[in-house]
């Protein structure tokens, strides 16, 4: 049984936090985010090779004798919380969560490219649509003769893989995104810092990892679930701190338009909510890195919980600013943006209840 003060961040964790915080106060600056979602290459390569190779964080769920750092999902989960505050556009949470969690449950046969996805020179994504939650049912190819046919659409941050980790009807598939037979089309996301492609697979060369495709699918995207609430959390944080300083700073009738009752009720409910939602993103990365805790229950919970959280937080924030995003010369419009994708993301939040329901056994009325 997991005590709150389990929960709480550790030294390391911190340590993690303040160089990732770091990093991305001199890589990624808000102001020039909105120009790079609009562009057609919203990845920031030069900002994932610093996290990656720089600082080795794509490799932390990956043992050290498989090429990784080691850590844990309670590591990852504060590299997330920061990626989710400066609402970065790099595949971490497609490529060093949900494809490397899949391929660690794929056996011997993924060695050499788990290694590859932790040393972060070479991107992958699982080839199921982004809204997808786990346990659900998921589209699959048709494998025959060496090679694959389908088409998956909503897949996120395919545009940004060197490898698709593609489900067929014969097991999980390793698909070069850089030979014959693959087309990647880009999609028009919401949230063009995470951006959503359809992929077309036209006799495409696949290598078997896996013969059971469901349990490595499942796996992947439990992992993945379970750690957005923690970027959910740092984007709900980021919105709530922008927010605050902005009413400080603003003034009305000679004061600031922070000191009005009203603003600081509506404020003091988002504080309130985030301060909840860390308690479950905690949990759940915990219980994900950890198996205390019943992980499918942690991450259920955390997801309903979170997503709701983060667009409220987002959705606050555009209003107290006075509708400053809409102009589009303000970063807290991609974060309204990020916070909607994501409560869509891997199960929506009515799925994960449903879920959290059965996991309990508590039948809807």
């Amino acid at each position: 049984m997991t005590s709150p003060s389990d929960l709480l961040y550790t030294q390391e964790e911190e340590a993690v936090r303040s160089a990732v915080r770091s990093l991305l106060a001199d890589r990624c600056d808000p102001a020039a985010l909105p120009a790079r979602a609009e562009s057609d290459r919203p990845h920031d390569r030069e900002l994932w090779k610093a996290l990656t190779e720089g600082m080795g964080l794509a490799g932390l769920l990956v043992p050290e004798e498989r090429g990784g750092q080691g850590a844990t999902h309670r590591e990852a989960a504060v590299v997330l919380e920061e990626l989710g505050r400066a609402v970065a556009p790099v595949p971490y949470l497609t490529s060093a969560v949900i494809a490397t969690e899949a391929l660690l449950g794929c056996g011997g046969e993924a060695a050499d490219l788990l290694a590859a996805l932790a040393s972060g020179r070479t991107v992958g994504a699982l080839a199921v649509p982004f809204a997808t939650a786990p346990g659900a049912a998921f589209p699959s190819a048709r494998y025959a003769d060496g090679v694959l046919h389908g088409e998956v659409t909503g897949v996120a941050d395919a545009a940004a893989a060197d490898v698709l980790l593609v489900p067929s009807d014969s097991g999980l598939f390793a698909v070069d995104t850089g030979r014959g037979g693959v087309t990647v089309t880009a999609l028009t996301s919401l949230d063009r810092t995470r951006p959503l492609a359809a992929v077309t697979l036209g006799a495409a060369p696949a290598r078997l990892l896996t013969t059971d495709a469901a349990a490595a699918v499942r796996r992947g995207l439990r992992a993945g679930a379970g750690l957005l609430a923690s970027e959910q959390l740092g984007l709900a944080e980021w919105c709530l701190t922008e927010t605050v300083r902005h009413t400080k700073e603003r003034h009305q009738f000679n004061r600031p338009v922070g000191s009005f009752q009203a603003l600081k009720h509506r404020l003091a409910q988002v504080w309130l909510d985030v301060v909840n939602t860390r308690a479950v993103a905690r949990h759940a990365a915990d219980a994900l890195a950890t198996g205390s805790d019943e992980p499918d229950l942690a991450t259920a919970l955390a997801q309903a919980y979170a997503s709701p959280v983060a667009v409220r937080a987002a959705e606050e924030a555009l209003q107290l600013h006075g509708g400053i995003g809409m102009t589009w010369e303000h970063p807290v419009h991609l974060a309204l943006k990020r916070a909607k994708a994501d409560s869509i993301a891997l199960g929506t939040a009515g799925r994960h209840k449903e879920a959290l329901a059965g996991l309990v056994a508590l039948p809807p009325p």
